[in-house]
């Protein structure tokens, strides 16, 4: 079981921490956030069972976050930990879903009493729509650009959600037909028919079906290779090329992303992985080196190299290329022995 532990306060959360640490049986995993923004970052990148959390907190606090896991992460438990004892604010958390609202100071026994106590709850099998589409986005986007690394990963991610979420073997199978005949519907629209057996249907339990699913996912990724053999493009390198080629033009995040068949989310991210830059540092980074090899041009006016490398405002291109390469234009040249 993992856990969540959310207070701004450093003693307490320290305190609350070590509470947890003695409960038995031991928590899986146990992190912390000192509000209600980076604990939301926490639970997005990696969902926890639990999440025990004060009210007020910098940022965001601590009935936002509860409404927020309410609505997006139903399967969560929560629990308020605080020092008011407003009724309003317990009634609010009542109707985020909070299951206890305890006050502080609190005790060991107190903390593992309420443990107990939500751990023998039956947990709701439950599967926000929002939540699966969220996934079979992140998976049609690597299979697309043959990420099989990051598809490993993804895919390792998501069995733990699935058998996280404790739907019945029933429910999961119709889960994963859903999400097999959405993602063909999508490839199929990208002109690629994935071949494989819907194997899912005939398991005789959850982990087997989630298991036997994830095989087919990595399926439909080997197969788009084979159809792709000795023609396929990296996307990355796509992207590069398409951006290198504008360097004078306003091209946009969106414009490449779409080019290269992806998200821009996903393309951004990616991009960045692979460019160790974002699309931003690279296009400025590529048109900076443009305009150095054009600099070097004795006949070529600064104010044409400044249009040629996508800079209308000459002051802007100027500050950018001192900003990049650490002298001005001018400068640069005279470097060069050019006046």
């Amino acid at each position: 079981m993992h856990v969540l532990i959310v207070d701004d306060e450093p003693v307490i959360r320290r305190g609350i921490v070590k509470m947890a640490e003695m409960y038995q049986p031991a928590f899986s995993r146990i992190q912390t956030a000192e509000n209600g923004v980076e604990a939301l970052e926490r639970i997005r990148a990696c969902e926890p069972d639990l999440v025990l959390v004060d009210v007020r907190m910098p940022k965001m606090d601590g009935l936002e976050l509860c409404r927020i896991i309410h609505e997006d992460f139903p399967q969560i438990k929560t629990v308020v930990i605080s020092g008011y004892s407003d009724f309003e604010y317990a009634q609010k958390s009542m109707n985020y879903g909070v299951r206890h609202y305890m006050l502080k100071p609190v005790t060991t026994a107190d903390v593992h009493d309420m443990l107990n106590q939500l751990i023998k709850e039956p947990s709701r099998g439950y599967m926000p729509p929002s939540r699966y589409i969220e996934w079979i986005d992140q998976m049609e986007q690597q299979i697309w650009a043959l990420q099989m690394e990051e598809l490993g990963s993804l895919i390792d991610r998501w069995r733990d959600y699935c058998l996280s979420v404790q739907l019945s073997l029933a429910g999961l199978k119709e889960l994963l037909d859903d999400c097999y005949a959405l993602l063909v519907k999508r490839f199929q629209a990208r002109n690629y028919s994935p071949s494989i057996t819907q194997a899912y249907l005939q398991a005789d339990s959850v982990k087997e079906a989630v298991d036997t699913f994830n095989k087919g996912l990595i399926q439909m990724a080997k197969g788009l290779q084979a159809v792709r053999s000795g023609s396929f493009k990296d996307p990355m390198e796509e992207a590069k090329s398409y951006i290198d080629s504008r360097l004078s033009e306003d091209i946009t995040l969106d414009q490449v992303a779409a080019m290269v068949g992806l998200t821009p989310t996903y393309f951004s991210s990616l991009f960045k992985k692979v460019t160790h830059e974002t699309f931003v540092q690279y296009r400025i980074n590529k048109r900076m080196m443009k305009a150095k090899e054009m600099l070097a041009i004795p006949y070529v006016r600064i104010v044409d190299v400044a249009t040629d490398v996508g800079y209308d405002d000459y002051p802007h291109f100027t500050k950018t290329f001192k900003k990049i390469v650490g002298v001005s234009p001018s400068e640069y040249r005279a470097g060069l022995g050019i006046k």
